[in-house]
């Protein structure tokens, strides 16, 4: 045991240097999709991937690189409104109950018009049909007015707790005219937390008792943060429980942000960790700042999109790391802790216009963008190039080591030597 201990320890201090080389692929090159804004899995057992269109489409296959079609599995097109051209209204969100697999409810998240509003509405899958929902089940479960046509937010989740977390943006125009963002009297600019399984004081749904706002007068007793211009998506860690969010700047600076209950982050008196508009005063100190920004328009980029923080297997050197991108130059990257600040590394630049991360049921990750699904691929380790890591990619690093050859891909903790520390990380990485 103490061996394996040490074992494990040594491979955890290595793999914090890992050097790998990045490529992206189509994951599904038979399919194409219209606009695709979201990858989701059900948590159902079946590994299903369902990809939702802006328009109002929701299609679902099997997470299977060979697969040649599609189906549609909720069209609500007829009742979604978004202005033409480059619109941010749409169908922007969906979640899967966490006992789907037992109640068939999920819940999307779109825009509609008279007057310009979220739609918060839970549908239920035909129970004769797993590909298909039942367009008729829809009950709406919240709605909140927009003020303009942009900042919709729509990323919901739900968290290992059992409620449904949202995002609103801060109703749109530029700047925040109507000042919402530092307002609690209004679901926007916020990510609120609400009990979709229960209902209470005449409304769809109830509010959890340990909401953090719900003594405060005057304020949403539904909001969980505050101060949050335009989310464009946040996602859970499923290890550590960390609410991780991309917050959209309006022109000078783009964040990723770690939400806590309660917490105000600071627009429109702060973009990321200055203060807004440039050359005002503000106190840093009354808000929660972001754990790493980035400056608009440098090297094309425009806009963050927000990802996931790597749980799968396929890239070991990812693991533990919030993959996110920029939607104009898909620059996609990684950012970790290191303890008192955090590290960004350049993965990839991809000239995907990227728009949404997801994952699968086994926590692999997915892009999407320019009407197709993308996912990143590493060659450490497969020395074969069979795409498996197995015994015979041990044996061939052996090989290596024994005939004084390099090769980068066998180069598993990045220090320009083959030797056995560079099996114990395959091995290691082979078991997990």
């Amino acid at each position: 045991m103490e061996n394996k201990i040490k074992l494990t320890l040594i491979t955890y201090i290595l793999f914090s240097f890992v050097f790998s080389e990045y490529q992206f692929e189509n994951a599904f090159p038979n399919l194409t999709f219209v606009d695709p804004v979201g990858i989701h899995h059900a948590g159902d057992g079946s590994n299903r991937i369902f990809v939702v269109e802006q328009q109002g489409r929701i299609k679902v296959f099997n997470n299977d690189s060979n697969v040649n079609s599609s189906s549609t599995f909720l069209d609500i097109r007829s009742i979604v409104d978004q202005d033409g051209g480059y619109t941010e209204e749409g169908l922007l969100g969906l979640a899967f109950h966490p006992n789907y697999e037992e109640n068939g409810y999920f819940y999307v998240n779109y825009t509609d018009y008279g007057p310009k509003r979220n739609v918060i509405a839970r549908y239920s899958v035909d129970p004769d049909n797993p590909n298909e929902a039942d367009y008729f089940s829809s009950e709406v479960i919240l709605e909140v007015n927009q003020p303009y046509n942009n900042h919709n937010g729509g990323q919901m989740e739900f968290g290992s707790d059992g409620y449904l977390y949202i995002s609103f943006g801060d109703g749109g125009s530029g700047g925040d005219p109507l000042g919402n963002g530092q307002d609690l009297s209004t679901l926007l600019s916020t990510i609120i937390r609400i009990d979709v399984d229960n209902v209470s004081n005449g409304l769809n749904y109830s509010i959890p008792e340990d909401n953090p706002f719900i003594d405060t007068n005057n304020a949403k007793p539904e909001i969980y943060a505050y101060g949050l211009r335009n989310v464009w998506r946040f996602s859970f860690d499923p290890e550590t429980d960390l609410l991780w969010a991309a917050d959209v700047g309006q022109n000078a600076w783009e964040e990723i942000d770690i939400i806590y209950p309660g917490l105000n982050y600071g627009w429109n008196e702060m973009e990321a960790s200055h203060c807004y508009p440039p050359g005002s005063d503000c106190n840093p100190n009354n808000f929660e700042l972001p754990v790493w920004e980035y400056e608009l328009y440098v090297d094309g980029v425009c806009s963050v999109t927000g990802g996931y923080v790597y749980r799968g297997n396929s890239i070991w050197s990812l693991r533990g790391k919030y993959i996110y991108g920029d939607w104009c130059t898909g620059d996609i990257w990684a950012l970790s802790s290191t303890g008192d600040s955090y590290l960004n590394e350049d993965i990839i630049r991809t000239n995907i216009n990227i728009t949404s991360f997801g994952v699968d049921e086994y926590n692999e990750l997915f892009f999407c963008g320019n009407q197709r699904i993308y996912k990143l691929t590493s060659n450490e380790g497969d020395l074969n190039n069979d795409n498996v890591l197995n015994v015979l990619d041990v044996i061939l690093l052996v090989n290596l080591i024994l005939s004084q050859q390099y090769d980068n891909a066998a180069d598993i903790n990045g220090d320009n030597i083959l030797n056995v520390l560079d099996v114990i990380n395959l091995i290691n990485i082979i078991l997990s």
